[in-house]
């Protein structure tokens, strides 16, 4: 089994910055993508941001330019940094792990809250 837990969110002004860690514990040989989706109230969780093992990474449209994740294969642990925070990035947001053999995003964290203030 694999854990993932999430720290980093909290309250924010808009334009601010912060940045969400993402620690994996367990069986790491099993996960190789790792990322972090995002649920705002009323609406479907969505990819922001996703990295492979060998560190390449793929963005939603919506948060390039600003967003960064990163990987630190040694700790298990990735990164989101967020830049210019807009009151619409406000969500719940998920680390999330891609089992390296049954595929697709198989292990969750549990979410950590970021609020952006206009």
């Amino acid at each position: 089994q694999v854990q993932l837990v999430e720290s980093g969110g909290g309250l924010v002004q808009a334009g601010g910055s912060l940045r969400l860690s993402c620690a994996a514990s367990g069986s790491i040989s099993r996960i190789n993508a790792m990322g972090w989706y995002r649920q705002a109230p009323g609406k479907e969780r969505e990819l922001v941001a996703a990295i492979t093992s060998a560190g390449s990474t793929n963005y939603a449209d919506s948060v390039k330019g600003r967003f960064t994740i990163s990987r630190d294969n040694a700790k298990n642990t990735v990164y989101l940094q967020m830049n210019s925070l807009k009151p619409e990035d406000a969500a719940v947001f998920y680390c999330a792990a891609k089992h390296s053999v049954l595929g697709g995003w198989y292990y969750w964290g549990q979410g950590t809250q970021v609020t952006v203030s206009s």
